[in-house]
C-alpha cells in the first residue's frame, strides 16, 4: 500500500509539472480565441450597421426602401418588355431577305448580255416586291410585281421565282434558331 501511495504521489507530482507547463499555452490559446471572437463581433457590427443604413437606421425603413425599388424595377421591366415586343413587330415588317438573279433575256440574238436582273425584297412573312429589268441596247424595261406569302397574283418568270427563293433563303438564314 505504501508503494501504491508513493506511486500515486509521483503521478500527482508529474501531473502538476505538466499542468504548470501547459497553463501558459492554454492561457495564450484562450487569449487568441478571445481576440478572434472580438474581431468577429466588430465585423458583424459593421455589417449590421451597413444593413441598417436608412435615415433612422431602422431595418424596417431599409426593407421598405428595397421593396419600393423592387416595384420600380418591375414596372421598368414591364415597360421594357412592351417596347421589345413593339420593336420585334416592327422588325418583322422590315425587309430581311434579298435575292438577286442576273440573266440575259435575249440569249440567242446576241443582244442584252447579263445586264438584266430580277431582285426580290421580302420581309419575314414573305411579303414584298420583285423588281425585274430587261436590258437591251435601245431600251430598258423595269417591272415590279407585289409578293404576298412568297407568291404573286401576277405571272412570275423563272428568274423572278429564283430571286424569291433566294430571298426566302436569306430570311430563313437570319431567323434565330430555337
Amino acid at each position: 500500500m505504501a508503494l501504491a501511495s508513493l506511486h500515486l504521489q509521483t503521478l500527482l507530482a508529474s501531473a502538476k509539472i505538466y499542468l504548470a507547463i501547459a497553463a501558459p499555452y492554454t492561457a495564450a490559446g484562450a487569449l487568441v480565441l478571445a481576440l478572434a471572437s472580438f474581431l468577429y463581433m466588430l465585423a458583424l457590427r459593421r455589417r449590421l450597421a451597413r444593413l441598417l443604413m436608412g435615415r433612422t437606421g431602422s431595418l424596417e425603413e431599409t426593407i421598405a426602401v428595397l421593396a419600393r425599388e423592387m416595384q420600380e424595377m418591375k414596372a421598368f421591366r414591364g415597360e421594357l418588355e412592351k417596347y421589345l415586343k413593339l420593336v420585334e413587330t416592327r422588325l418583322r415588317g422590315g425587309l430581311s431577305g434579298l435575292g438577286v438573279v442576273r440573266f440575259n433575256p435575249f440569249a440567242g440574238t446576241g443582244q442584252g448580255g447579263n445586264q438584266s436582273f430580277a431582285a426580290a425584297l421580302l420581309d419575314e412573312e414573305g411579303h414584298g416586291v420583285v423588281l425585274s429589268t430587261l436590258y437591251a441596247r435601245d431600251r430598258v424595261g423595269v417591272y415590279a410585281k407585289p409578293i404576298e406569302h412568297g407568291s404573286s397574283s401576277y405571272e412570275l418568270t423563272g428568274e423572278e421565282k429564283e430571286a424569291i427563293q433566294k430571298a426566302q433563303g436569306a430570311v430563313a438564314a437570319r431567323k434565330p434558331k430555337k
